[in-house]
């Protein structure tokens, strides 16, 4: 499409303006492999678990690392807020950046290769995927527009052909799928080798599953919303933390007027999670997204919440009115929400009074 130079891009996925975030409990080794193509940016390790534990990171990567100590010394009694023991404890890397895009991985993600055989520059392409319109509505049948050899399709309409801004890019995953403990046990040796060579814009009023194994965004966009719910250790329930920040992401983007895209890029997914363990974690949260799902499907955002900040408090909100009555537990997730906007706004203050608001 003309008007974004995509060769420009890949050659040079602004390198300044992404930080690199990983949650983990270990050593980093599997940055060896991701060398070629993270060498470049600046990293943002979250430990999780015991902070005396030694992580190791391979030289010559430019990063910071911060454990649960330097949580609780940065934001104070807005600490809990931060999920302890489980992956959401990843969204305190995305309020302490400062760069426009965040990409977050797994330390069980590598490299994939695409059928030609070809590795994945997974940074490429998601900046591609956000630098690039989305189209929420109205579904173009040959996918993204604005990738190479494609365009809008016949009866398409020509008002909607100039997109919104994108601002969520979620990629997908080769080798082990992202199932629930149930699907799991029920399809232990399942592996994903279709690699399906689309990526599509999520329309409009439509929610999906969120993953954060391989997902980037735009900070400056929808960052505020981005939050990796509470669970973990001492939460009744785990393993939905990117379920509800993909929820709650994608109301506030429909309200914004922003898109969110998802299929390429892929990684590949190492290693299985123990589905008993996993059905421990999960078993709340398999009965609660009956509720939780058409509770983000029918809400309404008001006017007056017109950035993403505004929302998410608006959302707290309702949460503790809609949810509570499920489990008392989301009345403490809510005053979690309140406590996280607090954070993320004395840390990141609008530039000369100002904040992204919608279109």
């Amino acid at each position: 499409m003309a008007g974004y130079n995509l060769e420009a891009i890949e050659a040079a996925p602004l390198k300044e303006d992404v930080d690199i975030v990983i949650p983990t409990i270990r050593s980093l080794n599997f940055l060896e492999q991701w060398r070629p193509f993270l060498k470049h940016y600046h990293l943002i390790i979250v430990q999780d678990g015991d902070p005396s534990i030694n992580i190791g990171v391979p030289e010559g990567y430019d990063y910071e690392l911060y454990n649960r100590n330097d949580i609780n010394r940065i934001l104070g009694p807005r600490a809990n807020c931060i999920s302890y023991k489980d992956g959401g404890c990843r969204c305190f890397g995305f309020m302490v950046s400062k760069k426009k895009y965040i990409y977050t991985i797994d330390d069980d993600c590598f490299v994939a290769n695409d059928p030609s055989g070809k590795e994945i520059n997974v940074i490429a392409q998601h900046i591609k995927n956000l630098e690039t319109p989305s189209t929420p509505h109205y579904f173009n049948t040959l996918y993204d527009p604005f990738r190479d050899g494609t365009d809008f399709v016949r009866g398409y309409p020509f008002s909607l052909r100039e997109g919104v801004k994108t601002a969520i890019s979620h990629g997908l995953w080769l080798n082990i799928p992202d199932y629930d403990a149930p699907t799991q046990l029920v399809k232990p040796r399942e592996r994903n080798i279709r690699y399906v060579d689309a990526v599509m814009t999520i329309p409009k009023g439509v929610l999906y599953p969120m993953c954060g194994m391989n997902l980037a965004f735009n900070r400056e966009l929808i960052g505020p919303a981005m939050y990796f719910g509470l669970m973990g250790e001492g939460q009744p329930i785990s393993r939905y933390d990117d379920m509800w920040a993909g929820w709650a992401a994608k109301v506030v983007c429909d309200h914004l007027g922003f898109g969110v895209k998802t299929g390429l890029p892929y990684v590949w997914h190492s290693k299985a999670s123990n589905p008993f363990v996993n059905l421990k974690k999960e078993h709340k949260g398999l009965h609660w997204q009956e509720d939780m799902v058409p509770f983000f499907q029918n809400l309404r955002l008001s006017k007056e919440s017109d950035t993403a900040a505004k929302c998410y408090m608006e959302l707290s909100n309702m949460t503790k009115e809609k949810l509570t009555e499920v489990d008392p537990y989301f009345e403490k997730l809510a005053d979690a929400m309140v406590a996280w906007i607090e954070a993320w706004e004395e840390l990141n203050p609008p530039v000369d009074g100002k904040d992204v608001k919608a279109r």
